[in-house]
């Protein structure tokens, strides 16, 4: 559902919420936080809050294996920009009456492998037959009160940086309409397939004042709602942008998704875009991503630790923008 149609909706049904909760649907973040206290039998002073997601989609990529993997790991992203780590997942499945038994069966065992490496327990699920192939998980993780790294969080100062590359809306909806090849293609499968609890064991080694991971709502999208939650600005340095290979080149012959055109359109009173940039490279930052990487922000005296923590991690490290005060409408500049 589009961003400010998602928005709408909420804002009319929405009741008010427990004390229990730490982070809701309000601030529109990666996941649900609940914290465990007495009435849920545990001792005064508990600090352990569960997470909680839903995520699910159709193929993004034409292997099976893959495909299973990139929706885990898709799923599984929610909790760990939240500062927690799986615990255990329920599936949800859905296809066709028609659709080939060996490929239900890969596109399990590549879902489940991916939770398995995440160290999560499949504790059930729900299947049924659909018009098209739908699959994904809900996921239950656990994080210390602490070390939530909600949308609201943001000041003025700190520094942004992402651990994965941008593009993958681009890369997937140029595969599907045969703009590249596979092994052009499979590169970018591989990346939406790669966990980020590496990126957050490091973030959590430092001072993190507010996290997300850039999936449906692109880089702009969840920009903006980390400024709106925060009061602040996100501002970044679009040279610095990490890129997928070729994502630019695609982008700028017009193989974003429709995700690129929804988020100019929704975000346009809230998003700044400096003149002169190039059209393609604004697509890109507005397009929906896949799995993508956490978007982290720390203190600007917490950076180079950061950076040490990603490093040793083998994850991306790139600097990407920082925060500024926030005034108006405006949430997000690119420069």
């Amino acid at each position: 559902m589009p961003q400010g149609q998602l928005a709408q909706v909420l804002r009319g049904v929405l009741k008010p919420e427990d004390d229990r909760l730490i982070v809701g649907p309000s601030s529109i973040d990666d996941a649900g936080v609940v914290l465990l206290d007495e009435r849920d039998g545990m001792g005064p002073g508990n600090s352990v809050a569960l997470v909680q997601t839903v995520d699910y989609f159709p193929p993004v990529v034409d292997d099976p294996y893959l495909y299973g993997a990139i929706a885990a790991a898709n799923s599984l992203s929610d909790v760990y920009a939240m500062g927690g780590r799986a615990f255990t997942v329920l599936n949800l499945a859905g296809f066709p009456k028609d659709f080939p038994q060996e490929w239900i069966t890969e596109i399990f065992r590549g879902g489940f492998d991916k939770v398995a490496e995440a160290g999560a327990i499949v504790a059930g699920g729900h299947t049924v037959q659909s018009a098209e192939a739908q699959f994904g998980f809900a996921v239950t993780g656990i994080v210390d009160r602490a070390k939530v790294t909600a949308n609201s969080g943001a000041k003025v100062g700190d520094v942004i940086y992402l651990t994965k590359a941008l593009g993958m809306g681009t890369m997937t909806t140029s595969a599907k309409f045969n703009k590249i090849t596979w092994e052009e293609m499979k590169p970018a499968a591989l990346q939406m397939a790669t966990l980020n609890d590496k990126a957050a064991l490091a973030m959590n080694q430092v001072t993190t004042h507010a996290c997300t991971d850039i999936t449906g709502f692109g880089l702009a999208g969840h920009s903006h709602n980390i400024g709106k939650a925060s009061g602040v600005v996100l501002s970044f340095d679009t040279s610095s942008l990490p890129l997928f290979p070729r994502a630019l080149e695609l982008a700028s012959a017009g193989g974003t998704s429709g995700g690129a055109k929804r988020g100019r359109a929704g975000l346009a009173e809230f998003v700044e875009v400096a003149e002169g940039l190039e059209d393609g490279l604004v697509n890109l930052v507005f397009d929906a991503e896949t799995s993508g990487g956490l978007m982290i922000l720390v203190p600007a005296a917490q950076a180079q630790q950061l950076e040490s923590e990603l490093a040793a991690r083998d994850q991306l490290v790139a600097r990407i923008g920082e925060v500024e005060a926030g005034g108006a409408a405006t949430t997000v500049r690119f420069r």
